[in-house]
């Protein structure tokens, strides 16, 4: 009875909360490494009748799991901080251990943004027409070109992820040693990355064909190259940055 009434505390909350975004982030962050590191690499193996199959009966479950679970990731890591009072004070986000969960909170963001407004929107169309060919329709000339916006922006999220990680584990972990006061230098420099790379998955950059900008996504071995790379640039210039 006394653990039952514990969970209708503000600290009983942010414990039901931290559990079920720990649980909706190993969901989200699982298949966008079984996308990435299975499903990809094996659609273009496949013969086209049995990838057409595998979208329409694979992908598209797949899909929804993925969407709503990176939806569920943030908002209750939301709930987290608000029953820890830490969206209406913010003094929290001045020490090194905020600095960190604020990167990694800003990481998730996008990759959300990702998720929903390109991978999600994309795959809708490269489903339908996986249905419609199926069904003995036409193939929407489209799907190729959405199929490879979904892909970048699928990349580029497995990419973000590895630093977004090591930098939410980090906040209770290995960053208590570190001073705040080149915070504004150390976020300014990992946004503008941040805002380079983003805009590069879109096109906006180097365009959306296979070209050097691209290179970090046209392999799921690249992509883990490119993200190990960021992992070490961000944890550098925390070092650099950040220490007393």
């Amino acid at each position: 009875m006394e653990l039952g009434l514990e969970l209708f505390t503000k600290e009983g909350g942010e414990f039901l909360f931290r559990w079920g975004h720990v649980l909706a982030g190993i969901t989200w962050i699982g298949l966008l490494y079984y996308f990435n590191f299975v499903q990809v690499p094996a659609f273009a193996e496949m013969e086209a009748g049995a990838r057409t199959n595998a979208i329409d009966k694979l992908a598209s479950r797949a899909l929804w799991w993925f969407r709503w679970s990176a939806l569920a990731t943030a908002l209750m890591g939301f709930m987290i901080l608000y029953f820890k009072d830490q969206l209406t004070d913010m003094e929290w986000a001045q020490k090194p251990s905020g600095v960190s969960i604020m990167l990694g909170i800003l990481l998730g963001l996008v990759m959300l943004g990702n998720v929903w407004g390109v991978i999600y929107r994309n795959q809708k169309v490269v489903i339908a027409n996986a249905r419609n060919v199926q069904a003995g329709g036409e193939a929407n000339p489209d799907a190729p070109a959405c199929g490879r916006s979904a892909l970048m922006a699928s990349r580029q999220n497995m990419i973000f992820s590895f630093p977004m990680l090591m930098f939410m584990i980090g906040t209770a972990h290995f960053f208590y040693n570190f001073n705040a006061e080149n915070r504004g230098a150390y976020y300014g420099i990992t946004v503008l990355i941040l805002i380079v790379l983003e805009l590069n998955c879109l096109g906006v950059i180097g365009g959306k064909g296979q070209n050097f900008t691209n290179w970090m996504y046209e392999s799921h071995k690249n992509a883990i190259i490119s993200a190990s790379v960021l992992l070490v640039i961000y944890y550098a210039l925390f070092e650099c940055l950040m220490k007393p």
